[in-house]
């Protein structure tokens, strides 16, 4: 019987995936053998030896110790692209709110309006329409900063609505790349993008080569008056950067989901609570696919989508399955053989893969593997973590 532990408060439907007859589900549960949250955040004390994988009902991580669970052999799992439809559609609130005061045309009427009659009401409306008009997204430019499963879509929907749309990202992958429309040109740099957006919308994770990548350097570099909107996360845009902007007029306005006190009070900022993924859909997919990964891990040993370790995946051909990580050294897998050899286990078959530090191993051998066995596995030298499935 598996346990899995919640934090937060986790969608039925990706709750209902785990099997009653095999797992334990709960939000206060001892010694679990996997973690389930959305925007809990994580520390290392938190996560008891037991263990063995962590699962992000989300795209973002930065609030689980990714690295510390690397070093204990935990694989943190992760949801990229099951929320980001609804991001997408918060870009296009952001963007027609960028462009309209709808919000200020909003509280004038429900403020104002209180009280009056039919008549007073019309010319006060008729009047007011002057103070909040605006310009259309149709001919702008946009500018994509992050091509990836959201950003993608953000760049569809601004074609769809007439735009220009032209978008830059270092590390566009070659899935990301297949997806994106061959109308949204690509820019060799971010300053390119940001002298000839109207638009920019960042939709990056936090990396280190990602986080105050909007700095006082690159805001001289914006088209005098655009608008900035973040959507991704607030450490990808530097807070002093983005009001010297605001008070120079290189930025006209700043839109986000990420508000800080220091923000709170300019007339040049819409701040908004961090609504990107809080859809009823958004929470069910990503509930949903981190719990199928969490479920053919802890049952198969196969990893999608993690943040930590390597994709792999085998196929269940037989015989009795073991699934070991280790440090990412030569020799790790000979010394391995090496130990089933000695008692004569027969591998039916066997896969590996490494990332960066680490590597990843599923081994089904023919005949069920003894606790001794398990004991001469994890006192090899680099070594982290054996688990018999």
């Amino acid at each position: 019987m598996n346990k899995v532990r919640t934090y937060n408060k986790i969608s039925v439907k990706g709750l209902e995936k785990f099997s009653l007859d095999k797992y334990e589900i709960a939000s206060e549960i001892g010694t679990p053998d996997a973690l389930m949250l959305r925007s809990h955040v994580l520390q290392p004390d938190d996560i008891e030896t037991s263990v063995k994988a962590v699962g992000r009902a989300g795209a973002g991580v930065n609030n689980i110790p990714v690295e510390n669970c690397t070093e204990r052999g935990i694989v943190v799992f992760n949801a990229p692209g099951a929320n980001a439809n609804a991001v997408k559609e918060l870009a296009l609130a952001a963007m027609l709110l960028s462009c309209r005061d709808i919000v200020g045309a909003i509280d004038f009427v429900r403020k104002e309006g209180q009280g009056k009659s039919a008549e007073e009401l019309h010319k006060l409306v008729e009047g007011g329409k002057k103070t909040y008009g605006g310009t259309e997204l149709k001919g702008k430019t946009l500018g994509v900063v992050g091509l990836g499963a959201i950003g993608s879509l953000v760049a569809e929907t601004g074609l769809m609505l007439g735009m220009k749309v032209i978008g830059y990202d270092p590390a566009l992958s070659v899935a990301a790349a297949w997806r994106l429309s061959r109308d949204v040109e690509k820019m060799e740099n971010m300053q390119s993008l940001l002298a000839k957006s109207d638009i920019v919308t960042l939709h990056l994770p936090v990396l280190e080569a990602t986080r105050n990548l909007i700095n006082k350097d690159l805001v001289e570099s914006f088209k005098p008056g655009a608008t900035l909107i973040n959507l991704s996360r607030e450490k990808v845009a530097d807070t002093d950067a983005i009001l010297k902007g605001l008070e120079t007029g290189r930025i006209g306005q700043y839109l986000t989901d990420f508000p800080v006190q220091e923000l709170m009070g300019n007339d040049k900022v819409v701040p908004i609570p961090h609504l990107g993924a809080s859809t009823e859909e958004a929470e069910e997919n990503c509930a949903i696919m981190v719990a199928d990964q969490l479920i053919d891990f802890l049952e198969n040993g196969n990893i999608r989508n993690s943040v930590n370790f390597p994709n792999i995946t085998l196929e269940r051909n037989g015989g009795f399955r073991i699934a070991f990580s280790n440090r990412n050294v030569p020799k790790m897998l000979n010394q391995v053989l090496s130990v089933l050899a000695d008692r004569e286990l027969n591998v039916i078959d066997m896969i590996n893969k490494s990332r960066d530090e680490v590597a990843y191993n599923i081994i089904d051998i023919d005949r069920e593997p003894s606790e001794e066995l398990v004991q001469a596995l994890e006192a090899i030298d680099g070594v982290i973590k054996v688990r018999i499935l």
